[in-house]
């Protein structure tokens, strides 16, 4: 499988967030690296709103709470943006700010003005967004999926880029396979990414929102789920005479590593002999290439 140039990456957030006082673009390629310039006063009435914001949800409290600060303090951070045709200005980065600003009532606003194409526009607006403490798992998950999908970046490129580890930006992007059910479980905080992972390995949504019912009605922890997964895997039959041979614990120990880490189920059958076959399931060519890429990492 063919490796990203990380040297070419290696630019990473500093090229996306544009922290240009600290990194000197080489040389010849000045014009192409979006620019920052000094912080400038623009009119709220000039800035449209950002078609990339990857946050379409705003906690209107939470807005009016900034307002406050912000008349009391003024927008301590600018925002960032870059300039259209006329005096109009697009939204890069700040959209909470903004809102909150107008909320306010201030009819201007400190910004950073930058040079940036709607690639660049997007990669800063998402990678920008991912930064911020507050977001959801899932949302973190599209932003993550919008990256790759639309930056055409890899797992590995994305990570570089972010600066999180290729296993981080992969267990997020897998919890965009989960049901509506299950993903509107995790958004809400009514269960953690833990719990979300754990029904993953569920083969088929059908059993996973059944075992998010049973992880909600008992509020079970993620150790629990993780048990109540197993159950939901391999499920005991009591009408059956024929006990099947249970493995030994550290082989187990071995099986129940590989089911979280690849996130699919995963089997062994070992002989007395010491001889034996793994399994692991996949649905898709996709899921193989994922569970491959965690092999080539290692």
């Amino acid at each position: 499988m063919a490796k990203v140039d990380k040297q070419e990456l290696g630019k990473g957030i500093r090229a996306l967030l544009g922290d240009t006082a600290k990194s000197k673009p080489p040389a010849g390629e000045d014009k192409e690296q979006p620019t920052a310039t000094p912080v400038r006063e623009v009119s709220t009435d000039q800035i449209e709103i950002n078609p990339f914001q990857p946050r379409n949800e705003f906690d209107q409290e939470a807005l009016e709470e900034l307002a406050e600060s912000i008349k009391t303090f003024g927008l301590i951070q600018p925002v960032t943006l870059r300039r259209l045709d006329g005096s109009k200005y697009q939204l890069i980065a700040g959209e909470r700010r903004l809102r909150a600003s107008r909320l306010a009532g201030l009819k201007t606003i400190p910004a950073f003005i930058r040079e940036a194409n709607d690639q660049e526009m997007l990669e800063m607006a998402l990678v920008e967004n991912i930064q911020r403490a507050e977001l959801n798992a899932i949302e973190v998950a599209i932003s993550y999926q919008r990256l790759i999908d639309e930056c055409q970046l890899t797992h590995e490129a994305l990570s570089d880029r972010i600066g999180k580890n290729r296993s981080t930006v992969t267990n997020y992007v897998r919890l965009l396979k989960l049901p509506p059910g299950v993903q509107q479980a995790l958004k809400s905080n009514r269960i953690s990414m833990g719990h979300a992972r754990s029904l993953l390995s569920i083969p088929g949504q059908e059993g996973q929102l059944l075992a998010l019912r049973r992880v909600l009605e008992e509020d079970l922890s993620v150790r629990a789920t993780e048990k109540l997964v197993r159950e939901f895997i391999t499920p005991s039959r009591s009408g059956n005479k024929t006990v099947k041979p249970k493995l030994p614990v550290e082989y187990q120990h071995t099986v129940d590593y590989l089911t979280k880490t690849l996130g699919t189920k995963v089997e062994m059958k070992r002989q007395s002999s010491g001889s034996g076959t793994l399994i692991i399931h996949f649905q898709s060519d996709s899921d193989l290439n994922e569970i491959l890429d965690h092999f080539e990492d290692n």
